[in-house]
């Protein structure tokens, strides 16, 4: 089940952030979209758990349930370890990237969905993140808008259209989806800045609480940076976001 790696404030503002760094469900880039992440937001008093989920195409099964799966028990294992680090259990977002952003787009929508059976007692509290965010997400399951290694890798050979469709968050947006912040550069040349749109427009006709930038340039990929482009505003804005968010 889920690795987390702990990232403590010297100071706690009561919050907690769940890290999803990307990696096109083939890796997970724990350096570039973890620890940095995870820095910067250390050091505005976050209590910051970094996540090392299960790939899908490790020999799990089923495959296509295995990130959902340690998502949702990284989330229910911060909450029932929210006393010990100083955190308010209502306050815990989700932070997805890339193929990361996949999954946390599917902890914002799925969280309720029964993907394991209860382990302890830990899995009795919620699923549900108070807030998420998305930089660069994988939204799409299938042409033209997905990353192709990504729901390769996730939904094995020829899924069928059931499996597409419940592994395609845009689709599974309500009203009790959490509010939601995304970024996306729109010179992405790895994963169309249109999967953003497309969570964007759900989260809207939902009427969600959501808020989008999309930047001119900036590729893919490039986690706390970059420094010489708009989209490393990100940071600052998501912050900003949360504190109005979270309270």
């Amino acid at each position: 089940m889920p690795d987390l790696h702990v990232f403590q404030p010297a100071k706690t503002n009561g919050r907690a952030l769940l890290v999803m760094p990307g990696g096109a469900y083939s890796f997970v880039s724990i350096r570039n979209e973890g620890v940095g992440v995870a820095n910067v937001f250390a050091r505005l008093g976050y209590t910051v758990f970094v996540l090392t989920y299960r790939l899908p195409g490790e020999g799990w099964t089923p495959r296509a349930d295995v990130p959902l799966q340690d998502a949702q028990r990284a989330m229910r294992l911060i909450r029932a370890r929210a006393a010990r680090y100083g955190v308010d259990p209502a306050k815990v977002a989700v932070l997805g990237f890339s193929a990361g952003g996949h999954l946390a787009a599917s902890l914002l929508t799925g969280f309720d969905e029964r993907v394991y059976a209860p382990r302890d007692a830990a899995d009795r509290g919620s699923a549900r993140p108070d807030a998420g965010g998305l930089l660069y997400p994988v939204i799409a399951a299938a042409p033209p808008l997905t990353h192709p290694l990504s729901a390769q890798l996730l939904l094995g050979p020829n899924p069928d259209a059931a499996l597409v469709a419940r592994r395609s968050p845009a689709q599974h947006v309500t009203a009790t989806t959490p509010p939601t912040f995304l970024a996306h550069s729109m010179d992405d040349g790895a994963v169309p800045w249109q999967n953003s749109e497309l969570f964007l427009t759900a989260l809207k006709a939902a009427k969600v609480k959501a808020e989008a930038y999309f930047f001119e340039e900036g590729g893919h990929g490039y986690g706390i940076g970059p420094d010489n482009a708009p989209a490393g505003l990100w940071p600052q804005l998501f912050a900003r976001w949360l504190d109005r968010t979270l309270g």
